[in-house]
């Protein structure tokens, strides 16, 4: 769990950075750096639906592989 902390901070610490340095705005950078993650996290969340419907279409290959 503190793995997963320390990246949450990490991660809004990078997006605010970047956004203050581009806008030179406090207010913006904040605002985008809790918005973010937010947005990405239901973004990540239809991708992973979209990537189980995708492999779960495809058909499962029981053969060895002749590669070793």
């Amino acid at each position: 769990m503190l793995k997963t902390f320390t990246f949450a901070i990490l991660h809004f610490s990078v997006a605010f950075l970047v956004v203050y340095a581009l806008t030179g705005s406090f207010v913006i950078g904040g605002a985008v750096a809790l918005i973010e993650p937010a947005v990405n996290t239901v973004v990540f969340y239809f991708h992973e639906l979209i990537w189980r419907r995708i492999e779960h279409k495809q058909p499962i290959n029981h053969e060895p592989s002749l590669i070793a």
